[in-house]
């Protein structure tokens, strides 16, 4: 039988659990909130998802390698994308998720929140 690492679905369900920040278990190591993929009947393999916080820190890290430096060293407007992005993530549904998100692109609490104003009402125009 084919290992479950070696597994086809398992190769293609990896990129989503490594974008998300999850962990790939076999299906024997489930604990409670893991989640157990099956292929044609057979558990395949589980994975854990991270807690919220570590997620946004993930995500974070993530869009420092997409844009290839500090996300404090981005120009006014990138850090705004990086804002918007994370708003559409949940970012900030995360519990201190607007210090968290502040103090990773270099500004305050109060310039987030500006970035967050300045875009809902963009939308509502």
């Amino acid at each position: 039988m084919t290992e479950p690492r070696d597994h086809p679905f398992v190769t293609a369900v990896k990129p989503l659990v490594d974008a998300m920040g999850g962990e790939l278990l076999a299906p024997g190591e489930a604990e409670g909130d893991d989640v157990v993929l099956s292929w044609e009947g057979e558990d395949v393999l589980a994975v854990r998802l991270p807690q919220l916080a570590d997620s946004l820190e993930h995500i974070l890290a993530a869009l420092q390698r997409k844009h290839g430096r500090p996300l404090s060293e981005l120009d006014r407007k990138s850090k705004q994308e990086v804002v918007r992005l994370l708003e559409a993530r949940g970012a900030f549904s995360v519990r201190h998720g607007v210090e968290t998100v502040a103090g990773a692109i270099g500004v305050s609490r109060f310039t987030v929140y500006n970035y967050l104003n300045r875009q809902n009402t963009a939308k509502s125009e």
